[in-house]
């Protein structure tokens, strides 16, 4: 548990930047920055508490890039902020195949009901760090709010 708290602080210290990179589908070619717009502005939505705007948001991000693992890592967020935690850990589980790979760069985050992160893109630029494992941790303290919370 203790890894997982240092996990959290380390990944909540920072925001993401998205980032070319394996694993960007041709959709972000194609359509980057219209895309990282709307990305923002549903991330802004969400820590705004406008959580309905956000969700369609991150809907038509995924109509114009059907399985972005951050879209589903943040629509995650959304289910986790409603109380839905089955919902989280299946958008969670559908960001996670997809995430290997997708690079992003991490300055800003929002915990969410101090288990599930959000990210916020700025710009289109080149990460460091796989978005993967931070999905893996998301699905882990979500999974940990279910046990803790019979019937969510």
């Amino acid at each position: 548990m203790g890894k997982l708290i240092s996990k959290t602080l380390l990944v909540a210290a920072a925001v993401v930047w998205v980032g070319w990179g394996a694993g960007i589908s041709p959709a972000w070619c194609q359509n980057g920055q219209k895309l990282t717009q709307m990305m923002v502005q549903s991330y802004d939505l969400l820590e705004g508490g406008k959580l309905e705007e956000a969700q369609k948001l991150y809907e038509e991000v995924l109509k114009e890039d059907p399985g972005n693992p951050l879209a589903l890592n943040n629509l995650g967020a959304i289910m986790v902020t409603a109380g839905k935690y089955r919902e989280a850990i299946s958008y969670l589980g559908q960001a996670l195949p997809k995430a290997k790979g997708y690079k992003v760069k991490v300055n800003r985050v929002c915990a969410v009901k101090g288990i599930c992160l959000a990210f916020r893109p700025l710009q289109e630029v080149y990460g460091d760090q796989e978005l993967e494992p931070l999905i893996r941790l998301n699905i882990q303290m979500v999974q940990g709010k279910v046990a803790a919370t019979p019937g969510k």
